[in-house]
């Protein structure tokens, strides 16, 4: 991660970094990333084939990369003030939560342990529901939503994440 005081950081770095400080992040799909970049991110639902019951435990989701940007503006911010869940793994943290703008917006963010100030990337889904569970290992930031879904990110690239159905929760779809 670059460090802000560092001579070449940008000033989207600047600006992430103080919004990621205030619990902002911008409003809509996206990952943000410390080094002031952006990824605009797309959230699919798939309807079961014909024939079979529309439940929603028979949809398919996949959250897809529109876009990426390293120099962009945000219309509106949402808080990821409200954290659901919180765990740490050989110096990280993941955090998962909701955004009190309104009850579909989630967030996954992945900081140094000591220092949540520290951001890495935050992934914000409008669509996704709260996120109310998170665990972090050496490759994967795994995040179970109230939706009844498990989000899969890759720690170095979030924006190739695996939407799963979360079996042992099926209840909440």
């Amino acid at each position: 991660m670059l460090g802000m005081d560092a001579p070449d950081a940008t000033a989207a770095a600047h600006q992430v970094h103080r919004r990621w400080r205030a619990r902002e992040a911008p409003d809509g799909d996206f990952i943000m990333f410390a080094d002031g970049s952006l990824i605009v991110m797309d959230l699919l639902r798939f309807l079961p084939p014909p024939g079979q019951p529309e439940q929603p435990q028979a949809e398919r989701w996949q959250w897809i990369e529109l876009l990426r940007a390293t120099a962009w503006s945000a219309v509106n911010w949402v808080d990821v003030e409200a954290v659901l869940s919180s765990h740490a793994h050989d110096g990280s943290r993941a955090l998962a939560g909701e955004s009190c703008a309104h009850g579909s917006i989630g967030w996954v963010a992945l900081t140094r342990e000591n220092d949540e100030d520290a951001l890495e990337w935050v992934a914000v889904s409008r669509w996704s529901n709260p996120f109310c569970e998170v665990t972090v290992d050496e490759t994967t930031v795994t995040a179970v939503s109230t939706a009844g879904r498990i989000w899969a990110f890759s720690r170095n690239a979030p924006q190739q994440v695996v939407i799963t159905e979360d079996l042992a929760n099926s209840w909440r779809l």
